[in-house]
């Protein structure tokens, strides 16, 4: 049975989400209109949404916008947004396709954070586990954070790091790794390919937050002989749409598609 829905807050959610396809300002006549409804239940409605901050009124043109109270909301959300708990069935859903580990980590300062790590069915013997702290410069979620801030973060990120090499085909050139950040950035995902750790392949892509900001990354780790390049492309699908699916969870709407 379908639930029953109350009118009036179906009409209110209405109103304030016209903002958002029809213009920063609206009148009562603008709201009337486009939703179909009498001016006086959009007056009380409106009324009711200004006296608790949800709206507030231009004196010189009596025309409405949203309010600071919605600001206030958003912020909040932004703050509280677990982002473990939102990723958790994606990543699970992931896992189940690619029958491989994943791994969802954040941003701290200049290092990463692993918050999140689902095992395939035949699990790795690697050294990440939720809490453990990873170098940004040679991990495949690192490099996919790294490549999405601007030119002077990234100058300072490499030039305060210490460019470790874990294994021989670790980048410490500053010059080799940006150009590497550079087609990163064109493919939309990044690929450790034995840099952190050998016989150990990873293919990464990164999490926008709701302001276009990359806030973390998503990555499925295997053994180098299982990521051959025939099955790389499905990898690499998997992996961006997991976290294109993410950041659309987070409110980002990529305006490049």
């Amino acid at each position: 049975m379908t639930e029953r829905l109350i009118q009036s807050v179906e009409r209110t959610a209405d109103i304030l989400e016209l903002f958002l396809a029809s213009g920063p300002e609206l009148s009562i006549k603008d709201i009337s209109q486009q939703l179909n409804l009498s001016k006086s239940t959009v007056h009380g409605l409106i009324k009711t949404l200004v006296h608790r901050g949800y709206l507030q009124q231009n004196p010189d043109d009596l025309k409405y916008k949203l309010g600071m109270k919605l600001f206030e909301l958003g912020n909040y959300i932004g703050e509280h947004l677990d982002i473990g708990k939102i990723a958790q069935p994606i990543i699970k859903s992931l896992v189940e396709e690619l029958k491989e580990t994943v791994h969802l980590v954040v941003r701290q300062r200049d290092e990463l954070i692993y918050v999140e790590k689902v095992e395939g069915p035949s699990a790795l013997r690697i050294y990440s586990h939720i809490g453990k702290r990873a170098p940004i410069h040679c991990t495949g979620v690192g490099k996919a954070i790294l490549a999405y801030q601007d030119e002077k973060e990234i100058d300072r990120i490499l030039s305060s790091s210490d460019l470790e090499p874990f294994t021989e085909h670790t980048m410490t050139d500053t010059k080799e790794i940006k150009n590497h950040l550079g087609l990163i950035r064109e493919k939309g995902y990044s690929i450790d390919d034995e840099e952190i750790e050998l016989g150990l392949k990873c293919v990464a892509a990164p999490i926008f937050d709701n302001k276009g900001t990359v806030i973390a990354s998503i990555s499925c780790a295997s053994p180098k002989m299982r990521l051959s390049q025939d099955r790389l492309p499905e990898v690499i699908a998997g992996i961006k749409n997991a976290a294109s699916e993410i950041s659309k969870c987070l409110g980002y709407k990529d305006n490049s598609q």
